[in-house]
């Protein structure tokens, strides 16, 4: 059995779902694949909108869930109510995710569906408190039920013909900060603003991590030159968000890259 027939398989098994929809190239292929197998009227696509959410995000999702034809609203999450999650201690994403279950197993119930994530099996490598909590509160997981991984997704986006086959890996904006470094609006507004700054001069996948007055900079290796060539830019594009000091991370991009601070920590 071919990874879409399997995943197709958990999807008709479920019956009826709703979507944890963020618009990256996971959810965006689970949304799509689920509604083929189960109808708009059993597949429901939930955008969770907090502070940590870049507008950017919310846009792409209305925008897609328009032109797919997708069932799709906006879920209200109140994590930054959570002090646990404003302290940004190391079960953060944990936090996070109980906020979004308690948002979105309501009207999951009301449709007596289940809550699905797009978790792939590479995601299942890195330090993940959130995927537990999900889980602990009854979501499932279809990508990694199929054995997905992440280039299973976006080949298998591609052949459908999905534009999202190659969007970049996305995170909520708290993950630009160290364990530690309280979340507040304006630190997340001032990493949103950094990061639109670059993707106006063309850069794709990036972080900015967010090291009190200073900005780290993570591009792919493969957007080193071109950022390096308009350096000056880019120092003013940060800059104009509110920060001091421009660094560039010469090992580049790397998904969960402050997680690394974590585990030095962690006695062995």
């Amino acid at each position: 059995m071919s990874g879409i027939a399997r995943l197709e398989a958990v999807l008709a098994e479920l019956g009826n779902v709703v979507v944890a929809f963020s618009g990256g190239a996971d959810s965006a292929f689970l949304a799509a694949v689920a509604q083929r197998v189960l109808g708009p009227e059993r597949t429901l696509c939930a955008t969770a909108v907090s502070p940590s959410l870049a507008a950017g995000d919310e846009a792409h999702c209305r925008a897609l869930a328009a032109e797919w034809g997708l069932r799709w609203q906006v879920v209200a999450t109140s994590e930054m109510e959570d002090p646990l999650y404003v302290a940004n201690g190391a079960d953060r994403c944990a936090r996070c995710k109980v906020a979004l279950m308690e948002a979105l197993a309501p009207i999951a119930a009301a449709r007596s569906a289940t809550v699905v994530l797009g978790v792939n099996t590479d995601d299942l490598g890195d330090y993940r408190p959130g995927q537990a909590a999900a889980a602990a509160a009854g979501a499932r997981f279809p990508l990694v039920e199929a054995g997905l991984s992440k280039d299973d997704v976006r080949a298998l986006s591609k052949q459908l013909g999905l534009r999202t086959w190659d969007r970049p890996a996305g995170a909520c904006l708290a993950s630009r900060l160290p364990y530690g470094t309280p979340v507040t609006v304006p630190t997340l507004r001032k990493v949103e603003a950094a990061e639109s700054g670059l993707r106006a001069l063309g850069l794709r996948e990036l972080r900015v991590r967010h090291h009190g007055a200073l900005a780290r900079i993570e591009v792919a290796e493969e957007e080193l030159d071109a950022l390096w060539s308009r350096r000056g830019e880019v120092v003013a594009a940060v800059r104009a968000a509110g920060y001091e000091f421009v660094s560039l991370d010469l090992e580049g991009f790397r998904s969960g890259s402050l997680n690394r601070l974590l585990a030095r920590s962690t006695p062995a």
